[in-house]
Protein backbone atom coordinates (compact mmCIF):
# COMPACT_ATOMS: atom_id res chain seq x y z
CA UNK A 1 0.00 0.00 0.00
CA UNK A 2 1.47 3.34 -0.78
CA UNK A 3 -1.25 5.70 1.01
CA UNK A 4 -4.01 4.51 3.62
CA UNK A 5 -6.71 2.65 1.88
CA UNK A 6 -10.22 4.17 1.72
CA UNK A 7 -13.54 3.30 0.73
CA UNK A 8 -15.63 5.29 -1.26
CA UNK A 9 -19.42 5.37 -2.21
CA UNK A 10 -20.14 4.32 -5.78
CA UNK A 11 -20.87 7.51 -7.99
CA UNK A 12 -21.13 8.65 -11.60
CA UNK A 13 -17.77 10.02 -11.13
CA UNK A 14 -16.09 6.71 -10.57
CA UNK A 15 -18.35 4.14 -11.71
CA UNK A 16 -16.07 3.22 -14.90
CA UNK A 17 -13.15 2.66 -11.83
CA UNK A 18 -15.77 0.27 -9.65
CA UNK A 19 -16.51 -1.47 -13.00
CA UNK A 20 -12.91 -2.13 -14.37
CA UNK A 21 -11.67 -3.75 -10.87
CA UNK A 22 -11.35 -7.38 -12.11
CA UNK A 23 -9.81 -10.09 -10.14
CA UNK A 24 -7.72 -12.51 -10.98
CA UNK A 25 -8.45 -14.87 -14.22
CA UNK A 26 -8.12 -17.67 -11.82
CA UNK A 27 -10.64 -16.38 -8.95
CA UNK A 28 -13.52 -15.12 -11.52
CA UNK A 29 -15.35 -18.47 -11.16
CA UNK A 30 -15.46 -17.84 -7.29
CA UNK A 31 -16.83 -14.44 -7.16
CA UNK A 32 -19.37 -12.04 -9.11
CA UNK A 33 -17.99 -9.31 -11.28
CA UNK A 34 -18.68 -5.85 -9.99
CA UNK A 35 -21.05 -5.39 -12.74
CA UNK A 36 -23.41 -7.89 -11.59
CA UNK A 37 -22.64 -6.71 -7.79
CA UNK A 38 -23.95 -3.25 -8.64
CA UNK A 39 -27.13 -4.55 -10.48
CA UNK A 40 -27.83 -6.78 -7.06
CA UNK A 41 -27.19 -3.33 -5.12
CA UNK A 42 -29.47 -2.22 -7.12
CA UNK A 43 -32.11 -4.17 -6.59
CA UNK A 44 -31.68 -4.88 -3.06
CA UNK A 45 -30.89 -1.10 -2.01
CA UNK A 46 -32.03 -1.38 1.36
CA UNK A 47 -29.40 -3.60 2.54
CA UNK A 48 -26.84 -3.83 -0.14
CA UNK A 49 -23.48 -1.42 0.50
CA UNK A 50 -21.07 -0.62 -2.30
CA UNK A 51 -17.62 0.47 -2.14
CA UNK A 52 -14.90 1.29 -4.26
CA UNK A 53 -11.37 0.50 -2.31
CA UNK A 54 -8.92 3.13 -3.31
CA UNK A 55 -5.26 3.53 -2.75
CA UNK A 56 -4.58 7.27 -3.15
CA UNK A 57 -6.71 7.99 -6.16
CA UNK A 58 -6.09 4.32 -7.23
CA UNK A 59 -8.40 1.87 -7.57
CA UNK A 60 -7.30 -1.54 -5.65
CA UNK A 61 -10.69 -3.14 -4.77
CA UNK A 62 -14.59 -3.47 -4.73
CA UNK A 63 -16.51 -4.60 -1.81
CA UNK A 64 -20.20 -4.84 -0.69
CA UNK A 65 -21.72 -5.65 2.44
CA UNK A 66 -25.05 -6.02 3.26
CA UNK A 67 -26.58 -5.20 6.86
CA UNK A 68 -29.77 -6.44 8.78
CA UNK A 69 -31.30 -9.21 6.37
CA UNK A 70 -33.41 -11.77 7.58
CA UNK A 71 -31.13 -14.93 7.09
CA UNK A 72 -33.81 -17.68 7.30
CA UNK A 73 -36.73 -15.71 5.19
CA UNK A 74 -37.71 -19.07 4.51
CA UNK A 75 -40.31 -19.02 6.75
CA UNK A 76 -37.98 -20.66 9.92
CA UNK A 77 -36.96 -17.94 12.97
CA UNK A 78 -36.20 -15.03 11.76
CA UNK A 79 -32.37 -14.46 12.27
CA UNK A 80 -30.63 -10.76 10.92
CA UNK A 81 -27.24 -10.52 9.84
CA UNK A 82 -24.83 -8.39 8.27
CA UNK A 83 -21.86 -9.11 6.53
CA UNK A 84 -19.41 -9.21 3.69
CA UNK A 85 -21.53 -9.89 0.44
CA UNK A 86 -18.78 -9.22 -2.15
CA UNK A 87 -14.64 -8.97 -2.26
CA UNK A 88 -13.11 -8.29 -5.33
CA UNK A 89 -9.58 -7.07 -4.79
CA UNK A 90 -8.03 -6.35 -8.04
CA UNK A 91 -5.72 -8.81 -10.24
CA UNK A 92 -2.02 -7.25 -9.18
CA UNK A 93 -3.62 -5.67 -6.17
CA UNK A 94 -3.74 -8.90 -4.06
CA UNK A 95 -1.60 -10.11 -1.03
CA UNK A 96 -0.62 -6.07 -0.51
CA UNK A 97 -3.62 -5.72 2.83
CA UNK A 98 -6.37 -4.56 0.84
CA UNK A 99 -8.67 -7.22 2.02
CA UNK A 100 -7.76 -6.85 5.24
CA UNK A 101 -8.75 -3.15 4.77
CA UNK A 102 -12.06 -3.86 3.30
CA UNK A 103 -13.08 -6.99 5.91
CA UNK A 104 -12.16 -4.75 8.83
CA UNK A 105 -13.89 -1.40 7.25
CA UNK A 106 -17.21 -3.60 7.09
CA UNK A 107 -16.88 -4.82 10.66
CA UNK A 108 -16.21 -1.23 12.02
CA UNK A 109 -19.30 -0.39 9.91
CA UNK A 110 -21.71 -3.35 11.30
CA UNK A 111 -20.02 -2.09 14.81
CA UNK A 112 -21.32 1.38 14.18
CA UNK A 113 -24.89 0.21 13.37
CA UNK A 114 -25.02 -1.89 16.55
CA UNK A 115 -24.03 -5.39 15.26
CA UNK A 116 -21.44 -7.47 16.45
CA UNK A 117 -21.16 -10.08 14.08
CA UNK A 118 -19.93 -10.45 10.47
CA UNK A 119 -20.97 -12.96 8.11
CA UNK A 120 -19.36 -13.61 5.33
CA UNK A 121 -19.90 -16.67 2.33
CA UNK A 122 -16.68 -18.48 0.19
CA UNK A 123 -16.74 -20.73 -2.56
CA UNK A 124 -15.10 -24.23 -1.18
CA UNK A 125 -12.81 -24.32 -4.07
CA UNK A 126 -9.22 -24.85 -3.16
CA UNK A 127 -8.33 -21.47 -4.59
CA UNK A 128 -11.11 -20.07 -2.58
CA UNK A 129 -10.45 -17.67 -0.33
CA UNK A 130 -11.20 -19.97 2.86
CA UNK A 131 -7.75 -19.30 4.25
CA UNK A 132 -7.87 -15.75 3.86
CA UNK A 133 -10.90 -15.38 6.15
CA UNK A 134 -9.76 -18.08 8.53
CA UNK A 135 -6.62 -15.97 9.18
CA UNK A 136 -8.47 -13.01 9.63
CA UNK A 137 -10.00 -14.90 12.74
CA UNK A 138 -13.85 -16.35 10.85
CA UNK A 139 -14.87 -19.32 12.22
CA UNK A 140 -17.05 -21.75 9.77
CA UNK A 141 -20.56 -21.73 11.17
CA UNK A 142 -21.35 -25.20 9.50
CA UNK A 143 -24.40 -23.79 7.54
CA UNK A 144 -24.29 -23.61 3.68
CA UNK A 145 -25.67 -20.49 1.41
CA UNK A 146 -26.55 -22.32 -1.34
CA UNK A 147 -23.14 -23.63 -2.42
CA UNK A 148 -20.86 -21.59 -0.71
CA UNK A 149 -19.89 -22.18 3.06
CA UNK A 150 -20.92 -19.35 5.62
CA UNK A 151 -18.22 -17.87 7.98
CA UNK A 152 -18.64 -15.80 11.20
CA UNK A 153 -16.58 -13.31 12.86
CA UNK A 154 -17.35 -12.32 16.24
CA UNK A 155 -16.82 -8.52 16.91
CA UNK A 156 -17.19 -8.60 20.33
CA UNK A 157 -13.85 -10.92 20.23
CA UNK A 158 -12.33 -9.20 17.11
Amino acid sequence: MSTAPRLCAITPDNLDAALAVRVRPDQEHLVAPVVKSLAEAYVHGDVAWPRLILDGDRPVGFLMAFFDIDWKADGSRSDIRSGLWRLNIADGEQGRGYGRFAVEAVAAEIRRRGGDRLYVTWDADPNGPEGFYLGLGVRRTGETSGDQLVGELDLRQA
